[in-house]
């Protein structure tokens, strides 16, 4: 099969290759899918399951990517759920090889059901993005209706999922971004835009949950901003800063197949709208991956024509 592996870390995305691999076998609990779109995120370059396995060994040549969606070709021992010829989606093991290729052996349980109105391109921009938008908002920071919400990055892949999920949970969303995102971020349901690159944060009132896709010094101003009880969810790591009277949460995103049905149910239903900035091929997607220009959504390798 055609894949792209990296090789070399210090490489970066630069270090892609597009070259021929074995067609992977499905293990116990494992379905094999024929990949038709694939997500991505560029940080995957610096995470150590990209290069390594469990145990820390390393295991290059590898494929990243996990965002998937396609057509289950074969059931490994054991498994149960899903079908041969049935259409998925879902989010891959972290230190397994991934989906930027033409086919993937993941466990089943990672996967839901992809409804056919639903195209493999939306399908793939999904998992990630909206499971830790999901994740963020309602099991580690425990929104409710009527509370205030700080959406960081709320232009990309992750922060419209954020902004939209907010927003149909009753919460009132103040988005963030650079001054070119503030359309963006407004069209996806933000009620208020902050301009961070103009300092305008200091003049937020307080909130009830942050939701942090950035770090450093912005994670530590906006703790600040958190009303007692209220909470700072990060997806970037270790928290450096913490509310005076609050919780402080960093999680790593899970693959959950009841919470991707709720997903793709809104995107079905018109209630979820994904953010695709981007869409190449296979065979272009090397440089798909290494844009020249900054992009404010999901970038989608199209596997299959």
């Amino acid at each position: 099969m055609k894949a792209i592996v990296v090789t070399d870390q210090a490489a970066g995305t630069a270090g892609m290759t597009l070259t021929d691999r074995p067609e992977p076998l499905a293990a116990i609990n494992d379905v094999i899918v024929q990949i038709h779109a694939s997500g991505f995120v560029p940080t995957e370059m610096e995470w150590p399951s990209t290069w390594t396995d469990r145990a820390g060994r390393d295991r290059t040549p590898s494929i990243p990517g996990h965002e998937l969606a396609g057509v289950v070709t074969a059931l490994g021992y054991g498994t149960t759920g899903l079908s041969v010829g049935q259409r998925v989606f879902g989010l891959a093991d972290w230190h397994r090889d991934g989906t930027l290729a033409e086919y993937v052996a993941i466990e089943a349980r990672n996967l839901a059901p992809l409804p056919g109105d639903v195209d493999f391109t939306v399908g793939a921009s999904l998992p990630i993005s909206g499971l830790t938008a999901w994740q963020g908002l309602f099991q580690h920071g425990r929104l409710q209706a009527g509370q205030t919400v700080l959406a960081h990055g709320a232009a990309g892949a992750v922060g419209t999922m954020v902004t939209q999920l907010a927003r149909e949970a009753g919460a009132y969303v103040i988005g963030t971004g650079r001054a070119a995102d503030r359309e963006k971020a407004i069209d996806f349901g933000a009620h208020e835009f902050v301009d961070l690159e103009n300092d305008a944060l200091k003049d937020v009132g307080g909130v009830d949950l942050v939701f942090d896709v950035i770090g450093g010094d912005i994670q530590k101003r906006s703790a600040a901003l958190i009303r007692a009880g209220g909470t700072l969810v990060s997806v970037v790591g270790a928290i450096e800063a913490r509310p005076d009277d609050g919780l402080a949460v960093d999680f790593v995103v899970e693959a959950d197949r009841g919470e991707l049905n709720e997903i793709v149910r809104r995107v079905r239903d018109g209630r979820l709208r994904t953010n695709i900035d981007h869409v190449a091929s296979l065979d272009d997607a090397v440089d798909a991956l290494n844009p020249t220009a900054r992009r404010r959504g999901k970038t989608v390798i199209r596997v299959r024509p």
